[in-house]
């Protein structure tokens, strides 16, 4: 069972994927790009299952690291759907590090993530209403 420090996280568990030594400079924390990356990766996902089809990314809103990933931690994306426009959606997304042989959770950083759905041709699109 995971121990959460400060809270828990806020959505759907969207991504897990472990930090390796490639994704990390000489000192073993793990490059903020590639955090950044898999929040990406995780926000396509999501979006893509609202939007019934193609996204892609149009914004990243404000985000800074309020805690370093290592070599060897869990790093587990959630993703919430926080609002639908015509051809946009807002995503609240949230990077928590699952620390190397523990089960304590740590929040990694957070940003709001604005996609776009598209067309066969590559154009904005209306997003569909949601199904129930």
């Amino acid at each position: 069972m995971e121990h959460y420090a400060n809270g828990r996280p806020i959505g759907d568990l969207t991504l897990r994927t472990l930090a390796m030594p490639s994704d990390a400079n000489a000192a073993g924390d793990i490059f903020g790009g590639w955090v950044m990356a898999q929040m990406d990766l995780a926000c396509g996902i999501r979006a893509a299952e609202r939007a019934k089809g193609r996204v892609v990314t149009a914004a990243v809103k404000e985000m800074s690291f309020a805690k370093a990933m290592k070599i060897g931690d869990t790093l587990c994306i959630y993703t919430h759907v926080e609002r639908v426009g015509r051809t946009s959606m807002t995503l609240k997304v949230e990077a928590w590090a699952q620390r190397y042989l523990s089960d304590l959770m740590e929040k990694v950083t957070h940003a709001d993530f604005v996609m776009v759905a598209l067309d066969g041709e590559g154009k904005p699109k209306a997003v569909p209403a949601e199904s129930n």
